[in-house]
């Protein structure tokens, strides 16, 4: 062959792989795999109501029955329980109440296996899942990330198809979390090492992130009423304590049972890494609390809300910030009310008199006729708060009827006992006069305190709530609405009666 043909034979051969030469660098690797469809209902008309209409009625009804506390943390984790609404919504609610006023950009929901047995953690990637209520997207990212970090985390479909405990918490968070995005997880072992090899992942992962965790768990299975609650109660003291060893120990030895052992274990884990510092059981109860059958032959299953928490309360304090306003009380008056509530507590929980409040020695600001409230903590938890509005006694008097109140007869809670006094503490609010107004725009959040009034029904919420949840004007309108009993948006009715108030609150 010629050394010219040889050069037309090789340039011809350039040529014909130039294309191939030239796409070569614009190629990235394999497309992404297109996800799975939305996740259809498998519950909706069976374990929830099947309308949106229905549904959301629901929600809403089993939300406006919690009752307000007086502060909120904003939670890092929740326990939920997953049985149908008719049994375990009420105890569901108290979890998802505790969300009011905050926003959360993705929800992990971490719940166990019923149906499918397999080794280590199922995620979804599918478009997002559906409810009668609505579309929830998948957070893709968040997923995809997690399995990349853990690849003991795996895409497995399977795990989902019949399973109940994640789809069971979407409603309430579409009520409380709107426009959250979904990460779904079930697990298959349970054992403490995958607890901590996916808590360290999930952490490691949403660094940086408005992320909510839910785990999904029922409590003790068909146990006799009286056992059922022992149990129950063993398990929520070991959660309240954030005790995860002697938790664990209690579970494999029977101590206490949870079918989502292991989303209860994994959110207390992922929760100290995420800086929570407490914990809070929300509420408890059993199928013979809700159906009044407490000595069925086939037991009772039992539910739990509880949260956990870094004490927003307390953050918020030791950086100055404060609500209400300053009346101009002394520290000397300050210290002789805490004085008064203090004494007045010891000794109506020990049965006894409340003692005087000795109005004689009183200086000019405890006898000014003031309204007050009450609050009593205990380990930074609402133990009772109690006040009265009206300024028809000296605020001295006020503190000590409020006191008295709050420790003894806040429906909310049992009498204080004896033996907790030494673990509270108590938080005096005095009232400015309250007085109507005629347009939202006055009202200033973290000055004001709000009282809803329409017909029979009323509710006040002191300045401190709004500023302790972070709400807006309107939330703060529409979550008194919701203390008085009355539609999210009634400030907005004609009708309503609106008050403003202040108070100083030390």
């Amino acid at each position: 062959m010629s050394g010219k043909i040889f050069r037309v034979i090789l340039l011809l051969a350039i040529f014909a792989a130039l294309p191939v030469l030239i796409a070569s660098p614009t190629v990235k690797g394999t497309p992404d795999p297109a996800p799975a469809p939305i996740q259809k209902s498998l519950l909706a008309g069976a374990w929830y109501p099947g309308s949106e209409t229905d549904l959301r009625a629901a929600v809403e009804k089993f939300l406006s029955r919690v009752p307000l506390p007086g502060v909120s943390e904003k939670p890092i984790a929740l326990i939920s329980p997953h049985a149908g609404y008719m049994y375990s919504g009420q105890v569901a609610a108290y979890s998802y109440a505790s969300l009011r006023g905050y926003k959360f950009d993705t929800v992990i929901v971490m719940g166990p296996s019923h149906q499918v047995p397999f080794k280590g953690v199922a995620t979804f990637d599918c478009a997002g899942f559906s409810t009668p209520m609505g579309d929830i997207p998948m957070d893709r990212g968040l997923a995809k990330a997690l399995m990349k970090r853990e690849p003991r985390v795996k895409n497995f479909p399977e795990a989902f198809a019949k399973e109940h405990s994640i789809e069971i918490q979407l409603p309430f968070l579409q009520a409380s979390v709107p426009g959250f995005k979904l990460v779904p997880i079930i697990m298959g072992d349970a054992d403490i090492a995958t607890c901590r090899w996916l808590a360290d992942a999930i952490a490691d992962c949403i660094k940086g992130k408005s992320v909510l965790v839910v785990a999904s768990s029922d409590l003790s299975h068909y146990h006799s009423y009286d056992t059922a609650r022992e149990m129950d109660q063993r398990l929520l003291e070991l959660v309240k304590a954030m005790d995860v060893d002697r938790l664990y120990e209690s579970l494999e030895n029977g101590g206490c049972e949870a079918c989502g052992r292991g989303p209860i274990i994994t959110a207390m884990l992922l929760s100290r890494k995420l800086g929570a510092n407490s914990c809070r059981v929300l509420e408890y109860a059993n199928s013979g609390d809700v159906t009044g059958d407490k000595a069925s032959v086939r037991g009772v299953v039992g539910y739990a809300s509880a949260a956990f928490f870094e004490s927003a309360r307390d953050r918020d304090r030791s950086e100055g910030t404060r609500p209400g306003i300053d009346l101009g009380l002394s520290e000397a008056d300050k210290a002789k009310l805490h004085a008064i509530a203090k004494s007045v507590i010891e000794a109506v929980c020990r049965g006894k008199e409340a003692p005087s409040t000795g109005s004689s020695e009183l200086s000019p600001g405890l006898k000014e006729l003031r309204g007050a409230f009450v609050t009593i903590y205990k380990k930074g938890e609402l133990r009772g708060c109690i006040g009265q509005l009206a300024a028809r006694q000296s605020l001295a008097d006020a503190v000590a009827e409020s006191a008295e109140s709050a420790a003894l007869h806040d429906p909310r809670f049992t009498p204080l006992r004896p033996e907790e006094l030494p673990e509270i503490t108590i938080e005096i609010s005095a009232l400015t006069p309250f007085k109507r107004i005629e347009s939202p725009n006055e009202i200033e959040v973290g000055k004001h305190g709000l009282i809803m009034r329409r017909g029979r029904s009323s509710g006040l919420l002191l300045p401190q709530v709004a500023t302790e949840y972070h709400w807006n004007r309107t939330e703060f309108l529409e979550h008194t609405c919701i203390k008085a009993g009355l539609p999210r948006d009634a400030w907005k009715d004609k009708e309503t009666e609106i008050y403003i108030f202040s108070a100083d609150v030390f």
